[in-house]
């Protein structure tokens, strides 16, 4: 593991300056970028330690505020161990922070996300890879269809709602990705049942898209998640190492 540098960035964007956590390796030498979507929990100092972990790696990692329309991280304040279930005001608070960010959102912010990456000296030339977890895996998805020219691997862990009946629902985005997809699907996950599970696969694999999709047996929605009850030792380095290994594929 190589020693890191992070900064704190600010990307300009159709809608104002989006805060955001940058850390790559120390030597300075430009590296493969990663764009790391949050959980809802949002940027904070485990998705900090995540991304220095990355870095470690090899990469340059950007942690971009996708709430910043509301404000800079920490948009809800948050305890340092956070668990809803001892808490039920955590949800209430978050509800409409989640409401107010749309797939067309999403996709706008992606492109700003992508060109500043691909002006910084820190990234390599070249596409990105793309890793999200909860509520992030689904972000990723959106950013892959609508940037496919810029997207070279897509990671997905414990993510919810891929695959519903909404119009815009993730999985629609699969005729338009280019890139190699991995999904780590939680086995004890009310937010992606085992019927969205399925039709996320089919629509990889009618779309040809190459993937590859596991169910991590015994782990909970959030299992790489250490500042929260759901965290799983065990799935969480399992979700490090096909994470490495499809960035090694990708670049």
């Amino acid at each position: 593991m190589s020693d890191v540098q992070a900064t704190a960035v600010g990307i300009p964007t159709e809608d104002g300056v989006a805060d955001a956590y940058l850390v790559h390796p120390a030597d300075g030498r430009p590296r493969p970028a990663v764009l790391l979507y949050q959980d809802a929990y949002g940027l904070r100092p485990h998705l900090r330690s995540m991304a220095d972990r990355l870095a470690g790696a090899g990469h340059t990692v950007l942690v971009p505020n996708v709430f910043y329309r509301l404000g800079p991280a920490p948009v809800v304040d948050l305890p340092a161990f956070i668990d809803p279930g001892a808490d039920p005001t955590v949800w209430e608070r978050l509800s409409p922070v989640l409401a107010a960010l749309t797939p067309d959102l999403v996709k706008r912010d992606a492109g700003a996300f992508l060109r500043w990456l691909a002006d910084s000296p820190a990234a390599a030339d070249g596409p990105v890879a793309l890793t999200g977890y909860c509520m992030g895996a689904r972000l990723a998805l959106w950013t892959a269809g609508a940037h496919p020219d810029r997207v070279a691997a897509v990671a997905g862990f414990h993510g919810g709602g891929l695959a519903t009946d909404a119009p815009d629902s993730p999985h629609l985005e699969a005729p338009r990705i280019t890139a190699e997809v991995y999904f780590g699907h939680a086995d004890e996950d009310p937010s992606l049942p085992p019927e969205q599970m399925a039709r996320f696969e089919e629509a990889l694999t009618a779309a040809g898209v190459r993937h590859t999709c596991e169910v991590y047996e015994g782990a909970r929605h959030g299992y790489t998640q250490a500042d929260t009850p759901a965290y799983d030792r065990a799935a969480d380095e399992r979700h490090w190492a096909a994470l490495l290994g499809l960035l090694k594929r990708a670049f």
